[in-house]
């Protein structure tokens, strides 16, 4: 762990076999869990909370303060997870006194140059490919996967096994097992593919689709449509799954693909 050419605040917490390269600034009030790798050039700042047998890759900078005018010092964290790899260039900004901490989950990928705001939340499994921006206060849960370039608005949610396209201006919430792309970001279908490789039956897959068919092709408005797949469609954890994503949504969804439109 001893690296001559790096600077480590004495009162970092560095865990067994963590391996630290030269270049490397670790400041005050951080944790490294074992086995982690931090490439050279590497800064990790203040309230840094990193798992086990992650891999971090040169010029990443992880727990800065947030872009956020009204952060006023307050002692907030950023939590990553085991397994998770931080390619070049990563941002990623600590909590503010709104949510308190900047979480990314377990087994993620977050490739070079993306940027996570302050206060955001990255569940389990997820990959935001090359230059994927999120701005403040964002939810993205398990297993979803932002294409590069894409530009994720405050405030908003994305479902769980989620595929949005490269260079994406993401404005609404996207629904769980949805793929995502075009301007205005619209519904282009199920994930299927992503479903079939995460272990979901034709049976399950089927049933998702029956929920969006009503959802985005039948053209109700939402609140028409919810009613119906409350009533006429088999309950099921993934069709109660999007129900409540919808419900909970503040910034309502995506819109539906209209094939008619240019």
């Amino acid at each position: 762990m001893d690296q001559p050419l790096s600077y480590i605040h004495p009162e970092a917490k560095i865990g067994k076999n963590v391996t630290i390269s030269p270049f490397v600034t670790i400041h005050d009030n951080v944790e490294i869990g074992e086995g982690t790798w931090i490439a050279s050039n590497v800064t990790i700042m203040e309230g840094a909370r990193i798992g086990k047998n992650c891999k971090i890759f040169p010029g990443a900078v992880i727990s800065a303060i947030p872009q956020d005018l009204k952060f006023a010092g307050e002692e907030t964290t950023t939590e990553i997870g085991n397994n998770t790899t931080i390619r070049e260039f990563v941002t990623i900004n600590r909590g503010t006194k709104a949510y308190n901490k900047t979480v990314v989950g377990n087994n993620c990928l977050l490739m070079a140059y993306v940027h996570v705001a302050h206060d955001c939340v990255i569940k389990d499994n997820c990959i935001l490919a090359n230059g994927a921006t999120l701005a403040g206060h964002i939810i993205i849960d398990d297993f979803a996967i932002i294409g590069g370039l894409s530009a994720v608005h405050q405030f908003v949610n994305i479902g769980k096994h989620t595929m949005i396209s490269g260079g994406s201006l993401v404005r609404k919430d996207v629904p769980p097992f949805t793929k995502a792309a075009r301007d205005p970001l619209s519904y282009v279908g199920v994930n299927s593919i992503g479903l079939r490789r995460r272990g979901y039956d034709n049976k399950q897959i089927n049933a998702i689709q029956d929920v969006y068919r009503v959802l985005y092709l039948k053209r109700y408005n939402v609140s028409k449509a919810l009613s119906i797949i409350e009533t006429e469609l088999p309950a099921s954890a993934e069709r109660d799954e999007i129900i409540s994503f919808i419900n909970k949504s503040q910034r309502g969804i995506m819109k539906g693909y209209n094939s008619s439109e240019k």
